[in-house]
């Protein structure tokens, strides 16, 4: 489903849109892709355009982000809010002073910082601020439950360990999907609608499971992850 046509390609960018909206009424949205990952290297492009949904919530305003390591789209409620996920959010400059991206968010997840539980809901990166609606490149090194890091414009500004399922900022879950402490190995990955119009220019994703087998056709130099199944 796609409510609203919130999500549509438009002038050959995927751009989320709410003109079909009466009011946005916190219809928190996500574009999933069909397939779970665990190891991986993931490249967004994105931009904030035009002005924020008719009440949308104030720290909405110019937000988004992508959803990592999540849980499937059939095993969410029907009025769940938020997928159990890792967040990388996107936030865009609002012109007064510093706003950085590529933070973490934590949908009832958790993380561990140099080996301690992190349990606060968000944590920002070193990123700058990106005002307006210029292009921003952010970059995420997924290695299964060993941890994730975050890269905006090339440069390394957040990293984290051991994502797990844990804490709140999730509600209309089921309570037997949500198993606190239990690693995330892999998810599945999807773009969110957060009230605020948003295009994506490019979004890449590396699997970096395969063949790791030097004597095999297969095998890339590139891969974190051994897949015996790929080197036949």
């Amino acid at each position: 489903m796609n409510y609203a046509n919130a999500f549509r390609v438009e002038d050959g960018y995927l751009t989320v849109r709410y003109d079909g909206y009466d009011s946005f009424a916190n219809q928190f949205g996500h574009l999933f892709y069909k397939d779970k990952f665990s190891y991986y290297r993931l490249r967004i492009e994105y931009r904030f355009v035009g002005e924020q949904a008719k009440d949308g919530p104030g720290w909405a305003t110019r937000n988004s982000g992508v959803m990592l390591h999540g849980q499937t789209v059939e095993s969410m409620g029907l009025k769940q809010d938020f997928p159990i996920s890792v967040e990388a959010q996107f936030l865009g400059g609002l012109g007064k002073g510093p706003r950085t991206t590529a933070n973490l968010c934590t949908p009832g997840t958790n993380v561990e910082r140099e080996g301690k539980l992190f349990t606060p809901h968000c944590l920002n990166s070193t990123s700058k601020t990106y005002d307006g609606d210029q292009w921003v490149r952010a970059e995420f090194l997924v290695r299964g439950s060993e941890g994730i890091e975050h890269f905006v414009e090339g440069s390394s500004v957040l990293k984290y360990e051991r994502p797990q399922m844990g804490g709140g900022n999730v509600s209309g879950h089921d309570t037997a999907v949500k198993v606190d402490g239990k690693l995330l190995e892999e998810g599945t990955i999807s773009l969110q609608s957060e009230s605020h119009p948003v295009q994506f220019r490019k979004v890449e994703l590396l699997n970096l499971v395969g063949c790791m087998d030097k004597k095999s056709a297969a095998y890339r130099d590139y891969f974190l992850k051994h897949d015996p199944k790929a080197c036949r």
